[in-house]
């Protein structure tokens, strides 16, 4: 397998250093490891997404900003994305480093763990304020760029209100998604507008979350099930951590991150107990179980 010119310039590595090799497997991509030989004879390997056309650019400049939104917030949360574009043969690319989940991971090693359990890392991610977009004075919900989920592309366009931003681009944008795909079928176009115009503002409305004070945005991974959860080492060496990886994020509530955690499940009592622990139940707490339940769709 040959390496691209154009990831070769995006990494700035030596073509006659560099071996790449089929790696993993992935529902919408081809999926390989980059390995370089350094100067000094060791090795540093890289991960590498590729897909052809314009869709695939989308999702991967989504996936990109979105690891390195969480990177940022929780090194040791998912590996960092280092480089993404297309290929002069049209095929998109995603780089990352590389997150060695082999079967042989064990043994000791020079770097300390941090030490953090999943349920922590998730919860310190969710505590850490969004920043404030350029062009903005406050942090906002959306995010810079779109993203998917799964093979949908998702809308982010900023807005100031949570209420707005998921009822306008999830539910609203999904909606349009699937009359585009399917056409339209009146029964269900009225329950979705239902659950817009009732059912957002009564359980999620900013004047409702937090005793009146709403909420503030957080990253969240966006598609965080037991399928893109793991552990691994980041960078190929160091040492062995809970991860998470295949995100789609955005400047979010906290807590629509559990909609599809509970969904697909996999994240018991204790997790749970543990997350809230550190990232408390908004208020109202009576009716914590229903936005979950709303945020499942």
């Amino acid at each position: 397998m040959k390496l691209d010119e154009s990831v070769i310039r995006a990494l700035a590595v030596d073509p006659t250093s560099t071996t790449v090799s089929s790696h993993g497997s992935s529902g919408f991509n081809a999926t390989a490891k980059i390995s370089v030989t350094l100067e000094d004879g060791t090795q540093k390997y890289f991960f590498m997404k590729t897909a052809p056309g314009k869709n695939a650019e989308v999702m991967f400049r989504g996936e990109h900003a979105s690891l390195n939104a969480i990177h940022s917030s929780v090194p040791s949360l998912c590996p960092a994305s280092l480089a993404t574009g297309m290929s002069q043969d049209g095929t998109a690319f995603l780089v990352t480093e590389f997150l060695d989940m082999s079967s042989r991971l064990s043994g000791a090693s020079e770097e300390e763990p941090s030490g953090l359990s999943l349920a922590a890392k998730l919860a310190k991610l969710h505590t850490t304020p969004a920043p404030t977009p350029e062009g903005y004075a406050k942090p906002m919900f959306g995010f810079p760029e779109t993203t998917c989920c799964g093979d949908t592309p998702q809308p982010n366009d900023y807005k100031e209100s949570w209420a707005e931003f998921y009822a306008q681009s999830r539910l609203l944008a999904i909606l349009e998604k699937c009359e585009g795909n399917n056409g339209k079928d009146a029964e269900f176009r009225s329950l979705v507008e239902k659950t817009v115009n009732a059912v957002v503002p009564r359980l999620i409305g900013d004047d409702h979350l937090n005793g009146g004070k709403g909420v503030a945005p957080v990253v969240v991974h966006g598609d965080l099930w037991s399928g893109n959860r793991g552990k691994g080492r980041i960078g190929g060496k160091g040492a062995v951590e809970d991860v998470v990886f295949d995100p789609s994020a955005v400047y979010g509530h906290n807590e629509y991150e559990l909609g599809i955690m509970n969904m697909f499940g996999g994240f018991g009592t204790s997790f749970f107990y543990e997350y809230h622990k550190i990232c408390p139940k908004t208020p109202p707490v009576e009716e914590y179980q229903d936005r979950v339940r709303l945020y499942e769709l």
